[in-house]
């Protein structure tokens, strides 16, 4: 409604409303004002000169015109605008709405009813109920809309469309919220005189001037709405005659074209056959699974399960006329039903239903079907009651949420009660509306469970990899440790120590690339490069030379083959492997010492892939079944410190990394292990059959200088 007539409204009763205040008023709307400047300078009200000011024009015009005019103009503007308002013929419909205005207004001055200008208005607005009706079915009641008003045509607006103009119009008014009987007198214009005897005068004056204008030729009918009134035939003939010339002087100054009104034909309300029951309940299945179809496809393009739920709150609110929605989801236990806060309401997040404690909230949600709650229920329980205040009804619809063979929760709508029998009738369509909501809640949650098993599975790795990465520095650490101990004697006897630096060099940038590792988050995209395992295993060599690490003990031999040297993968890959190897047996063979082995056995050729086999021996007690058959995978280990028992997890790993295989042979005579590395693809094809001779250290060559 424009916010001038509701001004206007509120000063309708107001005495003291004086000029100054109505200029102000009207001066906020410019089309209003240049209306109304227009009618006061007309030839009807100019007098000696223009009235170019707007109070001049105001007071020309006097209070009672002015206000007519408002009113009139600002129905106008808004039920014009009326959704297919513009295909219709509305000349009749405009001619009779003034018709009632003016001769409701003349019979309030005749009753003396204070209000002159709420009377006008009723009558104005009394028919709007058929603007709302044309507007919301415009095909159903097209036909209708220009049908002879009268008590017939109710009868058929309640079969086609389970409401009357009177309820839509009352309907309509009641949402402005006036302090007035105003909706009333909409309400009940088309009801018996006898029944309003004793009614409020804004009632009787409407019904009388709805009769009046709409079936003034039904002299039984006059009588007895003038006899409402307390006014005689001959005084209600009088206001019809008087009525015309005022219609016509008003649309003149409103500008609305009333030319041919009297021709509109008003045939009698039609109603089409009714259809066969089964039909009927035919067609609305299909309609209702149309609309569950259209529903469901709505909740899947949620985002989010905020959304979700406003969408579903929202939607149960336009499908079935809920006042208010909520929803109560079922907790992790599955022993409540908790609210799910939602945009139009905060408060329900605190709120909770035992289902063990009974209640028609809980038996829905146990028994998965739908429930109708009202004040004077004899199931009402303290939930319920708190619901009803919450949203401010007097009945609920309680629709479970039912996904499966699970309950995941229960929407709760409020309506009034005349609204439950309605809701009955549409129960089926309640529950498939409650079991598309459901799935798209399940998907939703499906998919935040699985988001959060990704994550988890993310840490997972990450940790593991971090418990790898603190392994594998662990090595380069002891050897660096080692050395130090070796650079402190060599320093004190003042020797050379530049291969010692060159060593140290080398595992402390080892140690920042393990750290680092754990921060690559894409692979490598540099290509393949040869690497030379000789150089590698003398590298290896090295780090175990001049340290406390080996006992004297223990020997290491190392084979090299002549001509197969080179294998495809990084070198401080291999580098890692061979540590963790040969660490491992060194560890094996103990205090009662014994020999470990390095040796490369030329190219092997497996499935059409030639590889480079590297085997790392010794010739300890062997390994038991159990960890044999649990060898490359991360164990409790026997030895001390956190991260023992991954090293051949780690081995393993790093030999699948470099893209070969590794196998392990154990018994009585000792362990080994043989590897598999892609040759590299540049190199000679030639195995070559010649091995060089053993080269062995001793260990007292390995345990200094």
């Amino acid at each position: 409604m424009p916010q001038i007539l509701v001004r206007l409204i509120e000063h309708l009763q107001a005495d003291d409303l004086g000029m100054p205040e109505l200029a102000a008023l009207i001066a906020k709307d410019a089309g209003m004002t240049g209306k109304l400047l227009a009618v006061a300078n007309s030839s009807a009200y100019q007098r000696h000169h223009r009235n170019v000011n707007l109070e001049q024009s105001l007071v020309a015009l006097g209070t009672d015109m002015i206000k007519t005019l408002v009113i009139s103009d600002s129905v106008f503007q808004t039920f014009n605008n009326f959704p297919h308002s513009g295909s219709t013929d509305l000349r009749a419909f405009w001619k009779n709405s003034l018709s009632t205005a003016v001769i409701a207004k003349e019979i309030a001055r005749t009753v003396e009813y204070p209000h002159l200008e709420e009377a006008y208005l009723a009558g104005l607005l009394h028919n709007v109920g058929r603007l709302a009706l044309l507007a919301t079915a415009p095909k159903e009641y097209g036909y209708n809309f220009t049908a002879r008003d009268d008590e017939d045509l109710c009868a058929v607006e309640q079969r086609t469309l389970q409401i009357t103009h009177a309820e839509a119009g009352a309907w309509l008014i009641e949402r402005w919220q006036l302090d007035s009987f105003l909706a009333d007198a909409v309400l009940y214009h088309h009801e018996p005189s006898e029944r309003l005897e004793s009614a409020h005068p804004l009632i009787r004056i409407v019904r009388l001037a709805h009769v009046l204008s709409s079936h003034a030729s039904d002299e039984t009918a006059v009588c007895e709405a003038a006899a409402l009134c307390g006014i005689d035939g001959e005084q209600a003939a009088r206001m019809l005659e008087g009525a015309a010339r005022q219609v016509e002087k008003a649309a003149a100054h409103l500008g609305i074209d009333l030319a041919g009104a009297d021709d509109v034909p008003a045939p009698p309300a039609y109603a089409p056959p009714t259809l066969d029951p089964v039909q009927q309940r035919l067609s609305e299945e299909v309609r209702n699974m149309v609309l569950v179809s259209e529903v469901g496809q709505s909740f899947a393009r949620q985002q989010g399960e905020s959304g979700l739920l406003e969408a579903m709150t929202r939607s149960a609110r336009i499908l079935f006329d809920f006042g208010n929605a909520v929803v109560l989801l079922e907790n992790p236990t599955g022993h409540a039903l908790v609210g799910a806060p939602t945009q139009g309401s905060q408060r329900i997040a605190e709120f909770a239903v035992p289902l063990a404690k009974g209640g028609a909230i809980a038996k829905s949600a146990l028994e998965r079907r739908p429930a109708f709650i009202g004040r004077d229920g004899e199931s009402l329980g303290l939930a319920e009651e708190q619901l009803l205040r919450m949203l401010g009804t007097d009945s609920l619809v309680c629709v479970p949420l039912v996904a499966g063979a699970r309950c995941l929760g229960v929407l709760i709508g409020g309506i009034a009660a005349w609204q439950v029998p309605a809701c009955q009738r549409r129960e089926r369509f309640m529950q498939s509306f409650g079991a598309q909501a459901a799935t798209a809640l399940e998907n939703m949650l499906s998919e935040r469970g699985h988001a959060r098993r990704q994550l988890a599975h993310v840490a997972e790795e990450y940790r593991e990899a971090s418990r790898r990465v603190v392994h594998e520095v662990n090595n380069p650490l002891s050897i660096i440790k080692n050395y130090l101990s070796v650079l402190d004697s060599k320093l004190a006897r003042q020797e050379p120590v530049s291969t010692e630096m060159s060593i140290l060099n080398e595992e402390i940038d080892r140690v920042g690339q393990l750290v680092s590792s754990l921060a690559e988050l894409k692979p490598s995209e540099a290509g393949p490069r040869p690497t030379d395992v000789a150089k590698v295993v003398d590298e290896v060599q090295r780090l175990f030379r001049s340290t406390g690490f080996v006992p004297s003990t223990v020997d290491i031999a190392v084979t090299m083959h002549d001509e197969a040297t080179r294998i495809e993968g990084d070198a401080d890959v291999l580098k890692q492997i061979l540590v963790n190897l040969v660490k491992n047996a060194i560890e094996a063979l103990g205090t009662a010492g014994g020999r470990v082995d390095i040796v490369n056995r030329g190219h092997v050729n497996r499935e059409r892939q030639l590889y480079l086999e590297l085997v790392v021996s010794d010739n300890g007690p062997g390994l038991s079944r159990e960890v044999l058959a649990h060898l490359f995978s991360p164990v409790k280990s026997t030895k001390d410190g956190a991260h023992h028992g991954l090293g051949l997890s780690i081995v393993h790993s790093l030999v699948k990394k470099l893209g070969g295989h590794i196998a392990c042979r154990s018994g009585r005579s000792g362990t080994a292990f043989e590897i598999l590395l892609p040759a590299w693809s540049g190199a000679s094809t030639a195995t070559g059959t010649g091995l060089s001779g053993p080269v062995a250290l001793p260990a007292r060559a390995l345990g200094s200088a």
